[in-house]
């Protein structure tokens, strides 16, 4: 697969984990009015948010043209929720700073 093909999935998933995960995860927490959670708290709340994206990348035909870039979506997709978890998403680890700071 070339490197334009993937331009925009590659985009998304550099911007989802903190826009959408971590955003949702921020929301849970002060609407439970949870103002310390933990840092392993906070990363398994984004990931569990961030895994329900993973379902956009079923909409994609499943023809042969497009096996490519699911298989990519989906290793994208384990990557990122791997490095959410481990604490290697600095945006997200950015989220958690500011949610503790200002909750």
């Amino acid at each position: 697969m070339r490197e334009d093909e993937r331009f925009e999935i590659e985009r998304a998933y550099d911007l989802l984990p903190h826009v959408v995960g971590a955003s949702w995860a921020s929301i849970y927490f002060r609407l439970n009015k949870i103002k310390n959670p933990t840092v392993q708290e906070f990363r398994d709340k984004v990931a569990e948010y961030f895994s329900a994206l993973e379902r956009l990348g079923q909409y994609l035909p499943d023809n042969e043209q497009f096996l490519p870039i699911k298989s990519y979506i989906r290793s994208r997709h384990d990557v990122e929720i791997r490095k959410i978890l481990d604490g290697e998403n600095p945006e997200v680890e950015k989220r958690y700073k500011r949610y503790i700071d200002y909750g």
